[in-house]
């Protein structure tokens, strides 16, 4: 998905070091700062979309640039419960008018705000690296999006006329913000899978989510592998890192082999037992995200390992047992009559399994941690 926004600008005097100011609006449904932004409508110019919503949002008026200053990245969630992953032109627009009345003045609350005032208020990093790039003298820093995982590297706290020194020094890498994340992006995709076995016409954004998490889970991936590879001293066994973050990117794979299965052959409407499978796939998620922060100090936290990776290989066991009698139902109502739908729920299940045995798989790792370091 793709929007535009807008970044209303003025400058307090014509000086070329002139102080900027940037316009933020509240946004109708949290009421936190954003920057006016919306759908890009049909004939017309992104740019001019932004300066649309600029006049409709924070009654501001002025020439803007039809080149965008970059883009930022945010998720939007819809009616329907998907969050889906949307990507934000950002045109800035000189303010050279202030409206009195507007379309959404009852709506929302507009501000001015200074550069720094204006990049802390917003809660996007992406967004608040583009308005620091308003100062020159960060442009050339700001201007190029940061990696999935240049927000690690952001928070060590180590200042850059240190960076020569840091180094020098062995590297131990973020393997737990990466296990971290991984665990989160596989609980929003399972979250994803669950609303689209519960039905209704938004099975197109469910689908989509949990594509769209896949991707996010293979760049964390990446970037753990390549990690491991740059890294002098690693908490863990090298072969346990990357086993650890194959088996958590397995679940999210087959999160996704089952969706797209689910689209080739459009499926509508799912049996009870695909949902009670749903539903443990995403308490596997919640445990495995439980358990990543947990391996920050594998001695102290041995026992609560042990206990949510004993509760994720009985989840399996019961799986297993669901995915039976789901199998042995659809074939007695199906397997003479209407053989396409027996073979269809067949692959549905299979995909199901898929999904549980490799949050087996992920718990067999964490407990081969454990076992070396507890």
């Amino acid at each position: 998905m793709r929007q535009i926004a807008a970044l209303p600008y003025r400058a307090d005097t014509i000086a070329t070091d002139a102080a900027v100011r940037i316009m933020l609006v509240t946004s109708r449904g949290s009421g936190r700062w954003v920057i006016p932004k919306g759908n890009i409508g049909a004939g017309i110019a992104p740019h001019a979309a932004a300066a649309q919503e600029a006049e409709e949002e924070a009654g501001v008026c002025g020439p803007v640039c039809p080149t965008p200053l970059g883009s930022y990245r945010y998720r939007k969630t819809k009616g329907s419960g998907a969050s889906l992953m949307v990507d934000v032109d950002v045109y800035p627009l000189a303010v050279t008018r202030e409206l009195s009345e507007w379309k959404e003045a009852d709506e929302r609350e507009r501000r001015w705000f200074s550069l720094a005032e204006a990049a802390n208020a917003v809660d996007e990093d992406d967004l608040r690296d583009l308005i620091r790039s308003f100062g020159a003298r960060e442009f050339k820093a700001a201007a190029q999006r940061m990696r999935v995982f240049g927000l690690v590297a952001k928070k060590t706290g180590i200042g850059e006329m240190f960076a020569w020194f840091q180094r020098l020094l062995p590297k131990s890498g973020n393997f737990f913000e990466l296990f971290e994340a991984h665990s989160v992006t596989v609980m929003a995709a399972a979250d994803a899978l669950a609303r689209l076995f519960e039905g209704g016409s938004a099975r197109k954004d469910h689908i989509r989510e949990v594509i769209e998490r896949e991707h996010d889970a293979d760049e964390i991936t990446r970037e753990t592998l390549q990690t491991v590879r740059k890294t002098f001293l690693t908490p863990f066994d090298r072969g346990a890192i990357t086993s650890l973050i194959g088996a958590l990117d397995d679940c999210i794979d087959e999160m996704q082999a089952a969706v797209q299965a689910i689209d080739l052959y459009e499926v509508e409407a799912f049996e009870a037992e695909m949902r009670d499978m749903t539903a443990i796939v995403v308490d596997a998620a919640r445990l495995t995200a439980e358990a990543m922060p947990l391996l920050r100090d594998v001695a102290r936290n041995g026992k609560r390992l042990h206990e949510l990776t004993e509760r994720l290989v009985r989840m399996e066991g019961h799986a297993d047992e669901i995915h039976a009698a789901g199998l042995k139902k659809t074939f007695k109502a199906n397997g003479g009559p209407n053989t396409l739908k027996f073979v269809v729920d067949q692959e549905i299940y299979k995909h199901l399994e898929r999904i549980v045995d490799s949050f087996e798989d992920v718990a067999n790792e964490i407990d081969g941690i454990v076992i070396d370091h507890a």
